[in-house]
């Protein structure tokens, strides 16, 4: 069977050719274990010179490994084969090396997964009309992300505790620079390049941070805070992990960002003005600087928080990774709670999920969560919240949909204790 997967600026096309005499009998066979040959022949610009590379949800391309396969030839025609398990919802997309260098439709703006059900061996056909510019084209094009307030960029940020550099960025709430005497709580946030502008933003769809933190400050909500945004790197899912690196990612940020932020910026310092949120693997972050770093972190907005990550999850997806021959498929988080976890005094917590895509997998963790921080004490609606999104997926647009409640929840002042 041939699948042709054919984008036309921002539409794709799927159309599938006649089934072979054989296929009745090969889709009632029993495919546990079996693989299928996914054949791709992408048609690029023909003055297109760099490398071109696939990336997607399967572990050999990291997975989402900006760099994850190098397809085979040069000019406006490259190819490239793998190997995928059968059933298996393959998502992919093509970029030239980096997140910067996605592809893009006539507009510019990032083309979506491409979503194939793998149950046989197929050929796509793809045709890609271009390629995002490099992040310093749009970072020196600020009025062009139609950002409200002030977006300020720190491109190619070093640190001393991680491998890779990476931008920074900085969002001033309207008002910012009028008045001089007012002081501001902080947010951090992991996977800064997809909050602000949607040219830059992986999906081509960003969260919206600046029209959500007005919208719940005119609300009368909260104060809009300032937003300090440290974008992913080539390690993102070993940084952000609270079994691997992210002991590391907290001294970058509380040891080397902070203080630079608190020195330019008119800020409100301690646990009870500064927070940290993220998403999937950046809202286990955000759980882990909350848990072990209280004193720097009062609250952690995790959205869409991958708590079944586990020794076999990593074993699968995390290429330098280094795991046990037969690795545990205990989450990590549920290991932990059994050996007596303790949630910080003052801590306050956001949790949520929704119920479409990888977020389908997220109940059963988040619920065990939920128990945990009630026998801890934790007064829920008041020191945390566990919310499911039905219908949500799990991308910056379900993010987006949502960011109003998690931002009121972290902003609003703690309640005190009941006596």
């Amino acid at each position: 069977m041939r699948v042709r997967f054919l984008v036309l600026f921002a539409a794709l096309l799927l159309a599938a050719c006649a089934k072979d005499d054989n296929d009745a009998a090969t889709a009632t066979a029993d495919r546990k274990g079996a693989t299928h040959t996914v054949t791709l022949r992408v048609q690029v610009p023909a003055s297109l010179e760099e490398a071109v590379y696939v990336t997607g949800n399967i572990g050999a391309l990291g997975p989402w490994n900006p760099a994850g396969a190098l397809l085979d030839g040069t000019g406006s025609m490259r190819s490239g084969t793998l190997e995928i398990a059968h059933g298996h919802a393959f998502e992919f997309k093509f970029t030239l090396g980096s997140w910067e260098r996605e592809a893009v439709d006539e507009h510019g703006i990032v083309l979506p997964n491409q979503i194939l059900p793998v149950d046989r061996d197929v050929v796509v056909d793809v045709v890609l009309k271009g390629f995002k510019q490099g992040a310093a084209a749009y970072m020196a094009d600020v009025p062009g992300s139609g950002v409200l307030g002030t977006l300020v960029y720190w491109p190619d940020t070093r640190s001393e505790f991680l491998e890779h550099p990476r931008h920074i960025s900085i969002w001033l709430p309207p008002g910012y620079a009028e008045n001089r005497e007012r002081r501001y709580r902080v947010v951090y946030m992991s996977d800064g390049q997809n909050l602000f502008d949607p040219r830059i933003a992986n999906t081509g769809v960003d969260w919206g941070v600046d029209e959500s933190m007005m919208r719940v400050a005119e609300a009368g909500k909260v104060d809009p805070a300032i937003v300090v945004a440290a974008w992913s790197s080539p390690a993102r899912g070993l940084e952000y992990s609270p079994w691997h690196d992210a002991p590391k990612y907290a001294r970058f940020l509380i040891e080397e960002l902070m203080p630079r932020v608190n020195a330019e910026y008119r800020t409100l310092t301690g646990p009870k003005n500064t927070f940290h949120m993220g998403s999937s693997m950046g809202g286990l972050l955000s759980f882990y600087l909350v848990m072990h770093h209280a004193d720097a972190f009062g609250a952690c907005g995790c959205v869409s928080t991958h708590f079944p990550l586990s020794e076999a999850v990593v074993a699968e997806h995390f290429r330098d990774a280094r795991t046990a021959a037969v690795p545990d498929a205990t989450p990590y988080v549920l290991r932990d709670i059994e050996a007596g976890m303790q949630a910080p005094s003052a801590a306050r917590f956001w949790f949520d999920y929704g119920t479409l895509a990888l977020d389908a997998e997220y109940a059963p963790t988040h619920a065990r969560v939920r128990e945990w921080l009630l026998a801890q004490g934790k007064r829920e609606g008041q020191d945390f919240v566990v919310r499911s999104y039905p219908g949500a997926s799990h991308n910056e647009a379900a993010w987006r949909a949502r960011l109003d409640d998690p931002l009121g929840f972290l902003l609003r002042p703690a309640q005190p204790a009941s006596p």
